[in-house]
């Protein structure tokens, strides 16, 4: 709380005392006006003559990333998870079909009875394509999405490129705990997030905690994935307030926050079929 606003019915009083007390009134005027002076340039960037898509990922790779969530009828969920565990692992490992299954997991914390499955296209769009012709002409698989169907409440996905400024996710040995933080910005603010964030990833891996970070191409627009792995949730919390301690964090939240209309957490914990343990 200012100072003045503990203090203003001492006003009155005269001599240096009164001076005292207006000139604090004005300090912390001051300090109001550069807030407010400052978050005028927050979302301030140049004019782009390019697609978010080409200034903010790897180019050479072409990595395309869906990601589904599904949320599962509460008494379905571990019969949910072994199909799961039958069909997904065989899809990952046959070289016929150019996708890789990155990770599934149920959500812990957050939406529950919830499954939520990554997977990677090598080649982006045509893989994709030859991957969902290919799955139709699938016997196997269509018993299983008629199965699956029989457990869900509701699901739905998104296609998402990847940040060039985060490392490819790879296949890690367990047990971690995973946290999906998404993050709906507001239209025309994705290249002032990827610019924070270029310098803010190098905050966040001392402890390999960052493990791929995803913005939205189809789905729901201005939608950044940003995705991360502990060992346990004390761990997570004593990463995240680490980062605090770092000279320079503190001003990438300040100038990110204004960015986010909407924000979400889940804890994760890996199925037995994910590569990400």
């Amino acid at each position: 709380m200012c100072v003045w606003k503990r203090c203003h019915r001492f006003i009155p009083l005269k001599g240096h005392f009164s001076c005292v007390f207006r000139g604090l009134a004005t300090s912390c005027n001051r300090k109001r006006e550069d807030s407010w002076f400052k978050s005028l340039f927050v979302r301030k960037v140049d004019p782009r003559k390019d697609a978010h898509s080409n200034l903010l990922t790897k180019n050479e790779e072409s990595n395309l990333y869906k990601i589904q969530f599904h949320n599962v009828k509460p008494e379905c969920l571990d019969a949910y998870n072994k199909l799961c565990e039958e069909v997904l692992p065989s899809i990952h490992a046959d070289k016929y079909y150019p996708c890789e299954l990155v990770g599934t997991w149920n959500t812990w914390y957050g939406e529950q009875d919830q499954a939520v499955h990554l997977w990677r296209y090598r080649g982006g769009y045509p893989a994709l394509t030859e991957v969902t012709n290919k799955l139709k002409q699938n016997q196997d698989f269509t018993v299983y999405r008629k199965e699956r169907g029989k457990m869900l409440m509701s699901r739905r996905n998104q296609l998402l490129l990847e940040f060039s400024f985060w490392n490819e996710p790879v296949p890690r040995e367990g047990p971690n705990i995973y946290e999906l933080r998404s993050y709906q910005l507001r239209p025309g603010t994705m290249i002032e997030w990827g610019n924070y964030w270029a310098r803010a990833i190098g905050y966040r891996q001392h402890n390999r905690e960052a493990v791929g970070g995803f913005f939205s191409q189809i789905g729901n627009l201005y939608m950044v994935h940003h995705l991360w792995a502990y060992k346990d949730l004390q761990s997570r919390e004593d990463t995240r307030n680490g980062a605090w301690q770092q000279e320079g964090w503190d001003e990438v939240v300040y100038y990110t926050v204004p960015l986010i209309q909407h924000m979400d957490s889940r804890i994760m914990i890996p199925t037995k079929a994910s590569p990400l343990q």
